[in-house]
This record gives structure tokens, sequence and C-alpha cells, in this order.
């Protein structure tokens, strides 16, 4: 739903504020399937792929994961 359309909603008829709860639920899980694309994007600078092989792509993008996996859990490593 696009913001605009999210605003003019009633949220004191009951299928509005189902309406409004839907979109909330959707934004709260888009936020969490971005979040990685951030990181590699801002912390590796990961801003386009050139070709190199598939080999070399697949290889780099699965280190990408791996480092942002590292990333995301970098405060649970500091502690232990």
């Amino acid at each position: 739903m696009r913001p605009a359309k999210r605003r003019k909603l009633d949220l004191s008829d009951s299928l509005d504020a189902i309406c409004d709860q839907i979109e909330r639920l959707k934004a709260g899980i888009r936020a969490k399937v971005e979040h990685p694309f951030r990181i590699f994007k801002r912390q590796f600078g990961y801003m386009k792929t050139r070709y190199r092989g598939l080999m070399k792509n697949t290889a780099q993008i699965t280190t990408l994961f791996a480092l942002g996996n590292l990333w995301m859990a970098r405060r649970a490593l500091r502690k232990a």
C-alpha cells in the first residue's frame, strides 16, 4: 500500500485498522530482509558487481554473506 493511501485510512473503522496492522507487519518483515543487503553495500562497499565468472562471483557473495553474519553478531561475539 502506498504511504498516502495508508495515511488516509480511518483507524476507527475495523477493516482499515486490520489493513494498517497488515502493513505494519509487512514493513517489519521487509526491514529484516533488507538489513543484510544494507550491510553489504555500506560496510563492505558492494555496490555493483562485475562479471568475473560464475565461480568467482559466487565465492565473493558467499564470503560477503559470512562477513555480514559476523558483522551482525559482533556484539554477541565480543561478550563471549
